[in-house]
C-alpha cells in the first residue's frame, strides 16, 4: 500500500467556497474515486489556502489513470480549477506532486 501526501494552493479569497463545495461531493465522484482504489482520502485546508491531501492506495500512478478515464473527473477537474493557484494549465489533479515520505510510525 502508498501512502500519498500531496500540497496544492487554494486562492485566498476562495477557501470558504472550496470548504462549501466539499461538504456535498457528488455521489458519482464518491463512488468513482473508491472504485479507482482511493483510500482513506482527506483534504485538510489552512485558513491562508494550503491544502493538504492525503490518500492510501495500492498503486498511485494506477489509481489517478483510472480516475482520469472517467467522466465525472473530468467534470469536478474542471468545477475545481478556478479555486487553485499555480496550475500552470493542469487540471488540479494532474497538479498534485506526492510529497517524500521522511517518517512513518505504525
Amino acid at each position: 500500500m502508498q501512502r500519498v501526501c500531496f500540497l496544492l494552493k487554494v486562492r485566498s479569497g476562495m477557501v470558504a467556497e472550496y470548504r462549501e463545495r466539499h461538504k456535498d461531493v457528488w455521489a458519482d465522484m464518491l463512488a468513482a474515486l473508491s472504485e479507482a482504489g482511493w483510500r482513506n482520502y482527506s483534504l485538510f485546508l489552512r485558513e491562508d489556502g494550503l491544502l493538504v491531501g492525503y490518500l492510501e492506495t495500492d498503486d498511485f500512478e494506477a489509481a489517478r489513470a483510472a480516475m482520469d478515464a472517467t467522466e465525472v473527473n473530468a467534470r469536478w477537474q474542471a468545477e475545481m480549477a478556478d479555486f487553485f493557484e499555480e496550475l500552470d494549465g493542469q487540471a488540479p489533479d494532474a497538479a498534485m506532486r506526492p510529497l517524500a515520505e521522511v517518517f512513518h510510525l505504525a
